[in-house]
């Protein structure tokens, strides 16, 4: 994910204290997809037909230069919900919690680490978490009814069997904070509870839904040959018959759950509008980072994907649509971040961040007013997972320049206006400017790591 470092971001939210809010405070629909690049969404060249999210589109603005807080799951959602660096989180949350890891089971979102959703709870707003959940899944004290959402519906580990709503054979779907046992397919599962929590809205009450769908994020199924659990793409027959014109069998898995998602997504839009809160609404369509080659997604054109901190990894699909607020068919090509959702949401709330030390910034002004964004440096951080076999990797984006430290490819260096899918190293022909950035990115890791003590 992304993280602006703080040394540009502070003087900015120091700003965002809610006194240029509407009036009315709008609604605020978050839709938040797993594993999908910025290949695998139609409006940005995908081949895959997304007619309900190239809606918002054309209605509201899309961001080309979007990034999350880290391309990893757990991290990614801790920085969108705190709106803190997940390298600031107390329990160090640079990689996926592990749902078997009995070491994972106490490790999660803590009560002082305060999310939007508390923040937005308590100003009056009616708060809801469905589907993935993924910042914590042994003490009750990590799930989400916790942090603010009234209304929690769900899973808390990083998958899920779409067909048993289990990580393997274990049971993992709540409400309420209390485990259910529901069948059906999980994706439709999801989008039937926003609807039902859209249909049971009070007309007096402004709502905070963050609608975060498992798909395209491959299931977690069970071998029971081998009794453990394994990664399947788990598609709707439906969908996967509609799809066999794509011809590699993993991409076609993958497109056809994105179809099953896309048309969630059009009953969720369309539930908005039937129940006369679509004008009233603000709808936030992103993704929690990069897709995985390995399982179908596409970050092409951008260089590699999901778990690394190149481009398509930490780059994204990110389109807000707000009637009569946002200007429509709009294209942004600011530098944002899902960490920037925590202020500006709290501005457009009315509601007081001046107690509340983040990383992001408010950008409610680009959106209504279209004003600049300010230059502005960007850090990400992912630890180590041994289970997964992965290692270290650090980036900062300054300006147009980004630093990458790789755990086994070395240092990089890019300037991204002139080479956005970083294909050229400039390490040896800007060595100032290399060894500057290579220093403050080494600092800043040191900094948040201490902080998070």
């Amino acid at each position: 994910m992304l993280f602006a470092t703080g040394l540009l971001a502070m003087g900015c939210l120091n700003k965002a204290s809610g006194k240029e809010a509407n009036a009315s405070p709008p609604n605020i629909l978050v839709i938040f997809t797993d594993d999908q690049g910025m290949n695998d969404v139609g409006c940005y060249g995908s081949e895959i037909p997304t007619p309900h999210i190239d809606s918002l589109a054309r209605d509201g603005l899309k961001f080309t230069q979007w990034y999350v807080a880290s391309s990893i799951c757990t991290p990614s959602r801790f920085g969108l919900l705190t709106g803190r660096n997940p390298s600031r989180s107390r329990d160090r949350l640079l990689g996926a919690l592990m749902f078997l890891d009995p070491r994972d089971g106490r490790r999660g979102l803590h009560p002082e680490e305060t999310s939007i959703a508390r923040l937005l709870s308590h100003a009056g707003y009616r708060c809801g978490l469905i589907g993935k959940w993924h910042l914590g899944h042994g003490d009750p004290m990590f799930f989400p009814h916790r942090h603010g959402f009234q209304h929690t519906y769900g899973h808390t580990a990083g998958c899920v069997d779409f067909y048993t709503m289990s990580y393997g054979n274990t049971p993992d779907w709540y409400r309420h904070g209390q485990p259910i046992s529901q069948s059906g397919y999980a994706t439709d599962l999801i989008t039937d509870e926003a609807v039902t929590f859209l249909h049971q809205q009070p007309v007096s009450q402004p709502f905070f839904l963050l609608l975060a769908y498992n798909a395209p994020h491959f299931g977690k199924g069970w071998d029971d040959g081998n009794d453990q659990p394994v990664n399947l793409l788990q598609p709707h027959p439906s969908d996967l018959a509609a799809l066999m014109h794509v011809k590699d069998p993993t991409r076609r898995k993958f497109a056809a759950m994105v179809a099953s998602l896309d048309r969630g997504i059009g009953r969720v839009l369309g539930t908005l509008t039937s129940q006369g809160l679509d004008q009233s609404t603000l709808v936030i369509f992103m993704t929690d980072h990069g897709g995985d080659p390995n399982f179908g997604g596409d970050n092409q054109p951008f260089r590699a994907g999901k778990a690394t901190l190149f481009e398509g990894g930490i780059r994204v699909p990110c389109i807000m649509r707000w009637p009569g607020k946002i200007p429509s068919s709009k294209t942004s090509n600011a530098v944002a971040s899902a960490l920037d959702l925590f202020p500006t949401l709290a501005t457009l709330a009315g509601v007081s961040i001046d107690d509340h030390e983040l990383d992001g910034i408010d950008i409610s002004r680009h959106l209504l007013e279209d004003e600049p964004l300010p230059r502005r440096s960007l850090f990400w951080e992912i630890g180590v997972h041994e289970e997964l076999e992965r290692e270290p990797w650090l980036a900062l984006r300054e300006g147009d320049w980004k630093y990458v430290q790789t755990p086994k490819n070395g240092e990089w260096l890019f300037h991204l206006q002139q080479d956005p899918y970083e294909r050229q190293n400039l390490q040896r022909i800007q060595p100032r400017r290399f060894t500057n950035l290579q220093r403050k990115a080494r600092a800043l890791a040191v900094r948040y790591g201490k902080a998070s003590r």
